[in-house]
């Protein structure tokens, strides 16, 4: 269950929007160079979580509790804060996409955000809300069977791209020279990295469902599985995809795209087939992102960190009170989408953005760990350690630096408003709300903030 955890928020709709995605601002030889990237950086990433999981035991909730545990509470507030943004707006995101999907049958859906789709997401997000209600194993129980069901149309896709590949097609226009409005290549590669993110998020999920596992070496277990198993598929998706049909072709693809890549191979049923693999397999990624963003507000608030109302339970041991929080987010924000004309690549490009904050101090604090030599023995080796997190911690870096200033400035208008969530939470502890270096970042977070909403306001940005 833990690994269906970790593979069924990552497996949602991004792999079966890869071929569009991908392709919309890179050409083949900047995708490879992307997915190098991601996978040298996830891996690193999958190894902070395992070994943070057996080297910390007593640390619940994987990067919210890291970041607390390293670098205080303000600085753990806020990678709660950001990891909780990002799984609900994700959900929003699959909430659009998954009635783009049906509009493939039923055509009044539009993109996902005419008001017939906004009252059927509402309906499909407060059924999931009173499954989960009803307890944390038997919804989990729910998502092993989406997770299965899910991958299997993707390995029929990977199965007939293989087949119908085409190298001359592939290599037509190797590195994008020949569209202008592409760029070099290491624009193209910069294009790649908060697509290649979004398919990866939930890498962290067994780690947040921590204090569930029967035992920690699965945590571990469960989450280098899953990586292994999304990674051959995504790349396989995107790369097979690249010699079926051409950059600019792929690029004018509407959204689910292996949709359209596989009904250019096979015909009209190719395109059924993946519509409806893209029904089941956003349900069960909704279902396991709604797990996610209930748990890290209630293991927050247990220790503080949140205000005390997020640690309400019902008799089922359900983070019940974190649960209605986070899904009345989502209806309010599904409602926008209905006037914002918002697209499923904004939403999940500000989820990305938001998520970055608690993946960078993750992999700092299994630096730091190493450095410090906390946790481990006398003797032990910690080079290699120490490697990791500082590659995961650059990693994350460079995802910030390749989001780019647009949705960096978006994320800090949501996190700024946290911080009154954060006062409040230290008042009810009794204690000191800011050191005078958290006072400093939080000033940061509010003028940033503040420039954002600027900036929306005159039209130089745009939030959706």
């Amino acid at each position: 269950m833990l690994s269906a955890i970790v593979v069924g928020s990552m497996v949602g709709a991004g792999v079966f929007s890869l071929p569009q995605n991908m392709a919309n601002g890179a050409g083949p030889q900047a995708i490879m160079i992307g997915w190098g990237i991601t996978a040298v950086g996830m891996l690193a990433l999958v190894l902070v979580y395992r070994a943070l999981a057996t080297r910390r035991p007593e640390l619940d909730a994987g990067p919210y509790a890291y970041a607390r545990a390293g670098f205080g509470n303000f600085l753990g507030f806020n990678s709660a804060w950001g990891y909780w943004l990002s799984a609900w707006i994700g959900n929003v995101s699959y909430a659009v996409v998954l009635f783009s999907a049906l509009a493939y049958f039923v055509p009044v859906f539009g993109d996902g955000n005419t008001w017939q789709a906004v009252v059927g997401a509402s309906v499909v997000l407060w059924a999931i809300h009173f499954l989960i209600l009803g307890g944390v194993r038997q919804a989990a129980a729910v998502n092993l069977i989406t997770t299965v069901a899910k991958i299997a149309p993707i390995v029929l896709f990977v199965a007939v791209a293989v087949v119908a590949f085409k190298m001359d097609t592939f290599t037509l226009d190797l590195s994008g020279a020949g569209n202008a409005d592409l760029g070099s290549v290491m624009n193209q590669v910069k294009s790649t990295m908060l697509v290649t993110l979004w398919v990866f998020i939930g890498i962290e999920g067994a780690s947040v469902e921590s204090s569930r596992a029967e035992h920690r070496a699965d945590i571990g277990r469960a989450t280098v599985i899953g990586f292994l198993t999304c990674l051959a598929l995504y790349a396989l998706v995107s790369l097979l995809s690249a010699g079926i049909m051409t950059q600019p072709e792929l690029a004018g693809l509407k959204n689910p795209s292996m949709a359209g890549v596989l009904e250019h191979v096979v015909g009209p049923w190719g395109a059924v087939v993946i519509n409806i693999a893209v029904v089941v397999s956003v349900l069960g990624a909704f279902l396991a992102w709604t797990l996610l963003a209930a748990e890290i507000p209630f293991a927050a608030a247990k220790d503080g960190t949140m205000p005390r109302f997020f640690a309400g339970e019902n008799d089922k041991g359900v983070p019940a009170t974190s649960l209605w929080i986070t899904n009345g987010l989502v209806q309010v924000f599904l409602i926008v989408t209905l006037f914002a004309q918002s697209t499923y690549q904004a939403l999940f490009y500000i989820a990305s953005s938001a998520i970055l904050v608690p993946y960078v101090f993750s992999g700092a604090f299994a630096a730091k760990l190493a450095l410090t030599g906390e946790s481990y023995r006398p003797g032990e080796s910690r080079l290699g350690a120490l490697f990791v997190g500082l590659l995961a911690t650059v990693y994350g870096l460079w995802l910030i630096y390749a989001a780019g200033p647009t949705y960096i400035f978006m994320c800090a208008m949501l996190y700024a408003p946290g911080i009154l969530v954060y006062m409040k939470a230290r008042q009810e502890q009794g204690g000191r709300a800011f050191t005078a270096v958290e006072a400093l970042i939080a000033v940061g977070l509010v003028v940033a903030g503040i420039a954002a909403a600027y900036l929306i306001w005159h039209g130089d940005i745009s939030p959706l």
